[in-house]
């Protein structure tokens, strides 16, 4: 099988918008100013309208406070705000899939590899639904760069991708803000190992060593949405792929940063030299499949026989290559036009041929250079008869459509999902909890894999209502570990005992704000910069945070960031206009009408410019 894809006083604190936001939370264009002179965005009576998306407290308290002072500072400048508080999944639903949004605040999960900019920002993913490029920011020297960055290592990638940030931080489609510290709690009581155990990945469930007789691993998360889909290809019920990650395996695993074989037992490199003037394959990776793999025990894996046997649950070069090319058209070619996965699209893009050597050896050939090809094969494989047959029972009866983001295969449950991957499911909730089982027949149990393996029978995921009761349950003895992360106003409040321990790891995911840049007034790249200057990087740190996060100029790791971008007090190049939280309305007007808008008598921003 063959695979070809393609500063006055201004009246307002802000201790007073961190009260009003707790309290009300509980409750394509490159950005040419010259294309949209004559669009006008929307106005209350002359006066520019905006809204401002984000999530309710008791889902998000750092992002609706962040919210609220932006809504305060942007009305202090003349315009009509509002804030539309979405429910996680509705939320991404908005952004995500309809690109219905003026502004949102968000926590981008954001990647190991500063590869994630690629989905986020290049012109082809503009129009579609999913992580990809929610901001329809559409550029040409972006592309250019992010294009480059792919097929280098070493310095030359890192200069590529510090181009791309510099030039990011002029066009400003989203904002950085802030990367928050990442802490959990443990309980030591019966389990050793916490402190190395990276929670955000499969490993982090797989490496901490069980007391004798503990069979039971209970982890406590506040959100629900796992207890509700587990499609691995849902754009609005995930941010992070942990739960995925230990029901699906893929063929590399990432672990401390690096990708590292999991279900490739062996990947060999082979670097290609395009002929000249041609932008061909640079790099191919031939890999060889642990034999024996096996898929969950599930009937519909059985096709027409009403037994199931363990020839129909082998995982093979088939189930591989198929991944592939249906990441790249969930409709397998049978809609209208293509379908692409809401996620994955950075990934697969890195692809170019997947060519089946073997039952159990395939050869990628990729337009990317090491690191990004790694990246590229993280991916959950996904059994072929299952998926495939999914669609042949949709096109069964005729043409059908296959919306991105919006039909069965990304938007359905699909429950119990069939992965390969160290856990299965077993048992569900809604809205309380998720249960998994180990799979017996997973390759890590074998005696001649050297790789973490699943070391209780059951891991259960419990929902709880928020960071602090679940700090308590912790401290109690009441259940193992926090699986998600903790919001800041919880952690001076960890208790101080050697019963329970704290997991503070380097973050990689960043606070921010997105830009619409489709539609006016956000297609102008000055209107964007002004907005950026309301933002009080520093003071969200500090009283939104207690200081439990890095204000930041960039979406990754200073590692990755030029110096010049570098944090030193103060945004290097959008600096608050105010101090010490207080905005100055005066300059804040000065760079909006220096951005091309008008205000009337009254100070009201207008919406026309």
């Amino acid at each position: 099988m063959n695979w070809d894809p393609t500063s006055p006083d201004t009246g307002v604190s802000r201790r007073s918008f961190l009260a009003a936001g707790a309290a009300g939370a509980t409750l394509a264009t490159s950005g040419c100013v010259d294309s949209v002179q004559n669009v006008v965005g929307k106005t209350v009576n002359g006066q520019l309208s905006l809204s401002i998306t984000t999530l309710p407290a008791d889902a998000d308290r750092q992002g609706i406070q962040i919210a609220r002072q932006l809504e305060a500072n942007l009305q202090q400048v003349g315009i009509d705000v509002s804030i539309d508080m979405r429910s996680p999944s509705e939320l991404l639903k908005a952004v995500l899939i309809e690109h219905d949004f003026d502004l949102y605040v968000g926590h981008h999960p954001a990647g190991y590899d500063p590869d994630f900019l690629y989905e986020m920002l290049h012109s082809s993913f503009a129009t579609e639904a999913g992580w990809q490029n929610p901001f329809g920011f559409t550029n040409m020297v972006f592309d250019t760069l992010l294009e480059d960055q792919r097929r280098v290592d070493g310095a030359q990638r890192k200069r590529l991708v510090q181009s791309v940030l510099t030039a990011l931080a002029k066009s400003k489609p989203f904002e950085p803000i802030c990367r928050p510290d990442e802490y959990r709690v443990a309980s030591t009581d019966r389990f050793d190992g916490w402190g190395e155990a990276a929670l955000t990945t499969r490993h982090g469930y797989l490496e901490p060593e069980p007391a004798d007789g503990v069979n039971e691993l209970l982890a406590l998360k506040t959100d629900s949405r796992p207890t509700s889909n587990l499609n691995p290809l849902s754009a609005t019920m995930r941010e992070r792929e942990t739960i995925i990650q230990l029901l699906f395996d893929s063929l590399v695993t990432v672990h401390e940063g690096e990708g590292q074989p999991w279900l490739a037992e062996d990947i060999t490199w082979t670097a290609l030299e395009p002929a000249d003037g041609e932008q061909g394959p640079t790099l191919t990776a031939t890999v060889s499949l642990r034999e024996g793999c096996l898929f969950h025990a599930d009937e519909r894996l059985a096709g027409d026989d009403e037994q199931l046997a363990d020839e129909d649950r082998r995982l093979t070069a088939e189930d591989v290559a198929f991944t592939y090319r249906f990441l790249k058209d969930t409709s397998l070619g049978r809609a209208p036009t293509p379908s692409p996965a809401p996620r994955y699209q950075s990934h697969v893009s890195a692809v170019d041929r997947v060519t089946v050597d073997s039952e159990y050896e395939l050869t990628f050939s990729m337009n990317a250079s090491r690191p990004v090809a790694k990246r590229a094969l993280t991916v959950p494989i996904l059994p072929k008869q299952f998926w495939r047959g999914l669609v042949d029972r949709r096109a069964a009866d005729g043409e059908f459509t296959a919306p991105q983001g919006r039909w069965i295969a990304a938007t359905g449950d699909h429950v119990p999902p069939i992965g390969s991957g160290p856990y299965q499911f077993e048992s569900r909730i809604e809205e309380d909890q998720l249960v998994l089982t180990r799979f017996d027949d997973h390759f890590t149990l074998r005696d001649d894999v050297d790789l973490p393996s699943p070391p209780v029978d059951e891991l259960r995921f419990d929902i709880d209502p928020s960071s602090a009761s679940a700090v308590r349950r912790i401290a109690d003895g009441n259940a193992d570990v926090t699986a998600s992360m903790l919001d800041a106003y919880t952690l001076d409040g960890i208790p101080d005992s050697s019963d329970v321990e704290q997991l503070h790891r380097p973050s990689r995911t960043f606070y921010h704000l997105g830009f619409n840049v489709r539609n006016a007034p956000f297609s102008n790249t000055h209107f964007r910069r002004a907005v950026a200057q309301l933002i009080p990087k520093q003071t969200i740190v500090d009283d939104v945070f207690y200081g439990y996060a890095t204000p930041t100029a960039t979406p990754v790791t200073d590692e990755w960031a030029p110096e010049r971008l570098t944090w030193d007090g103060e945004d290097p190049v959008t600096p608050f206009l105010g101090s010490n939280g207080e905005l100055n309305v005066a300059a804040a007007k000065a760079a909006f009408e220096t951005a091309g808008f008008r205000y009337d008598d009254n100070g009201r921003l207008l919406g026309g410019y």
